[in-house]
């Protein structure tokens, strides 16, 4: 030992060479090492880990793996791909699995690629690592989806199926909506052919609390039309001819789509013939050429014209065509006061309804004809200027008042229909266009007729005498009562001044009383001419004994009394009046031609004029 000490030499040696480590199996090889790691033996506590080689392990295992309690999404490789799973590789104790019904998005998957996982549980009852790919896309998504709609980025998106209202689309794994109105600018009528497509998107709703996300298509599109509908719209003038595509029918007029701008053709701007619908003329996506007839100030509103690029039919009318020549049309509208007759396409002429039946009883035009009847009709007016017809049918008959005189003479009988009333008269309508007007006095010999209702009603037939005829005034005066005598010729003697007659009290009137002699001949009983011989006076049904003191055969009044009977001083004045009027009668006793103007006088007193 000494001597040992006392070499220098050697002892310089010894420092400066030092001992030699030994490295562990972990740190010469840590991957090694951790996969030859037993880790049944190590959890049972067969192999004894010494507190050096558990913190190596630790450190290695912290660096190498994943921490499977982690939320977090990782990316895998799928390694293996058999008939029901995809085997991914994490980077942790043991591959994961996942059922290959979340990539049936993705047909194409193998091995190799990089798929997104979330663990979802962290080893089963194999001690197997469980992952998702489904709940790993989804958190993904959300993330994706929200700065898509932050940023305003274009997405695609994959057209799943048809809903209620829409479509519903994957967007980064993500059912999202997509409204029928946000597919496109225009009208869509078939939802379907967009099934099973991928498209563009905007994210232009998501609403958190209940995780829906809405996209639309019809975003992406309309800052490009709305530069060409700027662009299009400044170019735009009266009078310019534009090729357009149908993109709707309305009742009142169709929609054309002009590339990006839309105007509108009314329906009266279709055609020059009448239509009952725009459909009669075009259908949707047809292709035409349109005029712009015009638009408001901002050029919003256009107003677009198919007909105004053909010739107005009226424009080349046949200049032979003038009035009073015949002519066939088809019935197109018909309105109560007339029909519209296409005689040529685009030319019409209206027919009063005056002018199709020489009646003189105004009824509704769709008495005489229907809509797609063909009728000949006559042209009564024409102006070219104004593209204004007026036509006629009964000018096609012969007016029934040509040979008036022959078919109704003065005095001949014919029967007739009550047409209408008036507070004078009744019209009688002998044949269509041969009217004629019975007076209030001339219904009647006997009754006295208030209004015309309380003699007969419309549509009666009654029995006529003519009496008068005015052909030009085409005026027929007519006469009911004249078909029998005037029954009051025999009631003249029968019932005159001074004789007597037997009847019953009828009805107690204001002021008296009536009686019914018959049917025709009611008289009146003033109160005091009630009197009986008793003092009292006669009642209703009574019946007694009664002297006639006035009759009045023009006026058909009749007076009465039963008082004259038995007091004698009444009975000489009533005598003394009647032999009074006797003479005065006889002395006064007109012609026959002054009888004839009286009687006119009077009828004329009593009609207030006419």
């Amino acid at each position: 030992m000494a001597e040992e000490t006392k070499n220098p030499e050697v002892q310089e040696d010894a420092a400066v060479v030092a001992p030699k480590v030994e490295l562990s199996p972990a740190q010469e090889n840590p991957k090694k090492f951790l996969e030859d790691f037993n880790w049944e033996k190590y959890e049972e506590g067969i192999d004894t880990v010494d507190d050096k080689q558990l913190e190596e392990f630790e450190a290695l295992v912290a660096q190498n793996f994943v921490d499977t309690l982690d939320d977090d999404v990782v990316e895998g490789t799928v390694i293996t791909i058999t008939d029901r799973d995809a085997i991914i590789d994490i980077n942790a104790k043991s591959e994961g699995v996942i059922s290959l019904n979340e990539f049936r998005y993705n047909p194409d998957l193998k091995v190799g690629d990089k798929v997104e996982v979330l663990i979802d549980v962290r080893e089963d009852a194999t001690g197997q690592l469980i992952l998702s790919h489904r709940k790993a896309r989804v958190i993904k998504a959300w993330d994706r989806v929200n700065a898509a709609h932050d940023e305003g980025t274009i997405v695609n998106g994959f057209v799943k199926a048809r809903t209620k209202g829409g479509m519903i689309v994957d967007v980064f794994g993500i059912e999202a909506f997509l409204p029928g109105s946000q597919i496109d600018v225009k009208p869509i009528r078939d939802y379907d052919q967009y099934v099973n497509k991928t498209m563009e998107f905007k994210v232009v709703k998501i609403n958190h609390e209940f995780k829906n996300v809405v996209v639309s298509h019809k975003a992406l599109i309309e800052a490009d039309i709305e530069e060409q509908k700027k662009e299009i719209i400044g170019q735009l003038e009266k009078g310019q001819v534009l090729e357009g595509v149908v993109k709707n029918i309305t009742s009142y007029g169709v929609f054309v789509d002009l590339g990006g701008v839309g105007g509108l053709v009314h329906i009266t701007d279709l055609s020059w013939s009448r239509i009952n619908h725009p459909n009669e003329i075009v259908e949707l996506d047809q292709k035409l050429n349109v005029v712009i007839l015009d638009f408001d100030e901002d050029k919003t509103r256009i107003q677009l014209g198919l007909k105004q690029l053909s010739k107005h039919p009226w424009e080349a009318l046949g200049e032979e065509l003038k009035v009073g020549d015949n002519v066939k049309g088809k019935v197109v509208v018909i309105a109560d006061y007339g029909a519209f007759i296409e005689v040529e396409e685009g030319v019409e002429g209206l027919i009063h309804v005056s002018e199709m039946s020489w009646s003189t009883h105004l009824r509704s035009a769709q008495d005489f004809v229907k809509v797609g009847d063909v009728v000949d009709a006559q042209i009564l007016t024409l102006d070219r200027e104004d593209r204004k017809m007026s036509l006629g049918i009964k000018q096609l008959t012969q007016d029934p008042w040509t040979d008036i005189t022959s078919k109704y003479p003065v005095g001949s009988r014919h029967e007739g229909i009550v047409r209408n009333f008036t507070n004078f008269g009744v019209f009688l309508e002998l044949e269509e266009g041969i009217d004629g007007l019975i007076y209030i006095s001339d219904l009647s010999w006997t009754k006295k007729v208030k209004h015309p209702s309380e003699f007969c009603e419309v549509g009666d037939k009654l029995e006529v005498v003519v009496l008068e005829l005015d052909v030009d005034g085409r005026k027929l005066s007519l006469g009911h009562k004249q078909i029998e005598a005037n029954p009051w010729d025999k009631y003249e003697d029968e019932f005159k001044m001074g004789t007597t007659h037997k009847a019953a009290i009828t009805e107690i009137v204001d002021k008296g009383a009536t009686i019914d002699f018959n049917e025709d001949i009611t008289a009146f009983v003033p109160t005091r001419h009630l009197e009986k011989e008793d003092g009292t006076k006669l009642g209703k049904g009574e019946e007694a004994e009664f002297q006639i003191i006035e009759f009045n055969k023009d006026f058909k009044r009749v007076v009465a009394s039963h008082m004259v009977i038995h007091k004698e001083e009444e009975a000489k004045i009533v005598k003394q009046q009647a032999k009074k009027a006797k003479t005065q009668s006889d002395e006064s006793k007109p012609t026959l031609g002054d009888a004839n103007d009286a009687l006119a006088a009077l009828k004329k007193k009593m009609e207030g004029g006419e």
